[in-house]
């Protein structure tokens, strides 16, 4: 099924984004499209930002490295707390870096946030500064996150009502903004979107396959990142000592197997609940690339080398 937006114009810069839930091959087509025209593959995951779980986050091999350039992949260490804003100025960075080297930009990834911003705009909401940023964590560690959810509330409900009181990230983030700018959350969200990349082509595939389809993918990864080394990496990483409140603790199977580490739980119950987790992830990724991404090409199966993908992406690159 293909949905074409318009003839493109010969005058514009040209930009590939593909999208998908994990396991569904996205990483692989964009391997395929950036090797037939002399492409970069630039990431838009972000489990696949971090270093210290490459194997967990299905990071592109070396092999695939030596093919064509990749980028994004791997910059933070996992003490770091990536948000889309710091993503997303990178990505632009290498998004002209790629046409100003006479390359396609292929961005790649399951995280719609990150495609969102780069596609529609975002919300044009300053940096918080360290001294903020170490306030509300203060707060948090003091008063609890239950209990910053219920003031947030009180200053900007419309806000508080969409978020969990166990939301830790999200709540920092509502009060970070608010301390260190003066304006609720709600009230920046309501601001016009900021959209960094303006007359420009884009051909968008997005890849929606079937339950069942991308269920046994999703299971049969995860076995072979555990006979990959999956438990080193997470024994690894249990050695930093980090708050288990950053974005790369959370990372699909590192708090399964930490808690088998732990003597918390059998390895096969780790295993079993990290597909159990690795399946609902996917279905969320799935529902939300259906619902709000607006595609130019939908394929309703894994990609497993269908040359006609291709041919389109080679057709609008020519047009």
């Amino acid at each position: 099924m293909c949905r074409t937006r318009g003839k493109c114009s010969m005058s514009k810069q040209k930009l590939v984004v593909i999208a998908g839930p994990t396991a569904s091959g996205k990483s692989k087509l964009a391997l395929d499209v950036a090797s037939v025209l002399n492409g970069v593959v630039i990431n838009a995951d972000s489990m696949q930002v971090y270093k210290n779980t490459p194997i967990l986050s299905a990071c592109p091999s070396l092999e695939d490295k030596k093919v064509v350039p990749h980028r994004l992949y791997q910059i933070w260490d996992a003490s770091v707390n990536g948000s889309v804003i710091n993503w997303l100025n990178l990505a632009i960075a290498e998004i002209k870096l790629a046409w100003n080297e006479n390359k396609l930009p292929v961005v790649v990834g399951g995280t719609g946030f990150y495609i969102d911003n780069l596609l529609n705009g975002s919300t044009p909401i300053p940096e918080t500064s360290k001294k903020t940023k170490d306030k509300v964590k203060n707060l948090i560690s003091l008063y609890g996150i239950n209990y910053l959810h219920s003031e947030l509330k009180k200053i900007d409900p419309e806000i508080a009502q969409k978020l969990s009181e166990n939301d830790v990230t999200r709540v920092r983030r509502a009060w970070e903004v608010f301390l260190d700018t003066g304006k609720v959350l709600s009230e920046w969200f309501h601001i016009p979107l900021i959209k960094k990349l303006n007359n420009i082509d884009t051909f968008v595939i997005k890849i929606i396959p079937q339950k069942q389809e991308l269920e046994q993918r999703c299971f049969l990864r995860f076995d072979q990142m555990i006979e990959k080394g999956a438990l080193q990496e997470v024994q690894n990483l249990m050695k930093l000592n980090l708050e288990p409140t950053l974005p790369a603790m959370k990372i699909l199977g590192v708090p399964e197997l930490m808690a088998y580490l732990k003597n918390e739980i059998s390895l096969e119950e780790a295993v079993s609940l990290g597909k159990l987790h690795t399946r609902q992830y996917a279905k969320r990724q799935k529902t939300w690339f259906n619902n709000k991404l607006s595609a130019d090409f939908v394929l309703d199966c894994c990609y497993s080398n269908q040359s006609f993908l291709i041919d389109n992406v080679i057709k609008f690159v020519k047009s």
